[in-house]
């Protein structure tokens, strides 16, 4: 696996940064799948595209994991998540503007 392409999140406060940006917007995610395919992602945390829950409803018994993020993927409908030191390219827009970026977080420090 060549680890130069992919942008690490090494700390909460850069994880956050991708957190947030998820609850405002769709996010094309490319990360490498723990099987070394290649997946291309839309998802998001924003509430207006993930499905309602009903209060007092439990929605997984899945152990939380600090190496993963839970995510709802437009496409597939349905809620997966990526591993946090998978990821290779973040894609997203900011008004009219298209921003991408698969810069090591190290080199913007």
């Amino acid at each position: 696996m060549d680890n130069s392409k992919k942008v690490f999140f090494k700390d909460e406060k850069e994880k956050d940064w991708l957190r947030h940006l998820l609850k405002d917007e769709i996010v094309t995610l490319t990360f490498t799948k723990k099987d070394g395919s290649e997946r291309i992602m839309k998802c998001t945390l924003n509430e207006q595209h993930t499905p309602k829950i009903e209060k007092g409803i439990v929605v997984t018994s899945r152990k939380k994991s600090d190496e993963a993020q839970p995510v709802f993927d437009i496409e597939a409908n349905g809620w997966r998540s990526f591993r946090w030191d998978s990821i290779e390219k973040i894609e997203f827009s900011l008004g009219s503007t298209w921003a991408q970026t698969s810069l090591d977080v190290d080199s913007v420090k």
